[in-house]
């Protein structure tokens, strides 16, 4: 169920109703932002954003930031507070955006101006339900470069979207399937494989360009190993918070069991489409 409006500043009002032919309404997207101590890089995201995409409403949701995040955002977009946890913090979004579309965006990539009118143009089909845009980073490597053709790659034929391509839905769609599931990481690869079973979804030839920092810091082939590993635990049933907590550790730093939780070899049993989706990899 959608909240009743509030007030916000002047630049974060309902979306602007453009219209594209005689009678026919473009469709009013809602940019979603999830932040989290993001002073350092707020006001050039949703600076970008706005010079950008002038006719979408812009919403940052702060998961309870300890710095200046939602004083700079403020003067924006309309800012909204959320517990933390980028499901939780997207949900929260959701449920206030005006959009027929919601466009879920982190602060720390840059999108091609282009992908806004992609995105209104496959959405042009009815039997189109959502997607994301192609990947690449800030920096180039062979190795970030092969990470994000094979990530593209991977949207395309296994229909993984993670967040870190701005991925996009219909609104209708997301509530029909009660939005992201409160899991502390692969809130994005879940909700994403829900999404497929709904309808068609697509991969824009638009790119997000994402953050490198934490490949640059732990190492690019160390990094792609570990997300691969990280993603097996999530398909092979692993605890959530288990495999939040090894995520934020970092690889080769070994995490103690979790008090209450199954020794590793005690976990759910995967379903024959998590298994066949295991077998193709990225």
């Amino acid at each position: 169920m959608r909240a009743p409006r509030r007030d916000g500043p002047p630049t974060a009002r309902r979306p602007v109703q453009h219209v594209s032919a005689p009678g026919r309404r473009l469709l009013a997207v809602t940019i979603i932002v999830p932040v989290l101590d993001e002073a350092h890089i707020i006001e050039a995201a949703l600076t970008r954003l706005r010079r950008d995409f002038g006719d979408c409403e812009l919403i940052v949701v702060d998961g309870g930031s300890s710095d200046d995040t939602t004083h700079l955002a403020a003067t924006h977009a309309r800012v909204l507070s959320a517990s933390p946890g980028r499901a939780l913090q997207m949900n929260e979004g959701a449920r206030h955006a005006d959009g027929d579309v919601l466009w879920f965006v982190h602060a720390d990539t840059a999108i091609d101006p282009q992908a806004l009118h992609q995105l209104r143009a496959a959405l042009a089909d009815p039997g189109t339900v959502g997607g994301g845009l192609s990947l690449r980073f800030d920096r180039y490597t062979p190795s970030l470069d092969y990470l994000a053709r094979v990530s593209t790659l991977r949207a395309r034929r296994l229909h993984h979207v993670f967040g870190d391509q701005a991925m996009f839905v219909r609104r209708e769609v997301f509530e029909r399937l009660g939005g992201f599931a409160p899991l502390p990481l692969m809130e994005d690869l879940e909700f994403s494989r829900r999404l497929h079973r709904t309808g068609r979804m697509v991969v824009l030839p638009a790119t997000s360009t994402a953050s490198s920092r934490r490949f640059t810091r732990h190492g690019t082939l160390r990094m792609i190993a570990f997300m691969q590993y990280l993603k097996l635990l999530f398909l092979a049933g692993v605890s959530p918070e288990r495999i939040r907590l090894r995520y934020d550790a970092g690889p080769g730093i070994a995490l103690p069991r979790l008090p209450g939780t199954p020794p590793a070899r005690d976990r759910t049993p995967r379903s024959p489409d998590a298994m066949k989706e295991t077998r193709h990899g990225h």
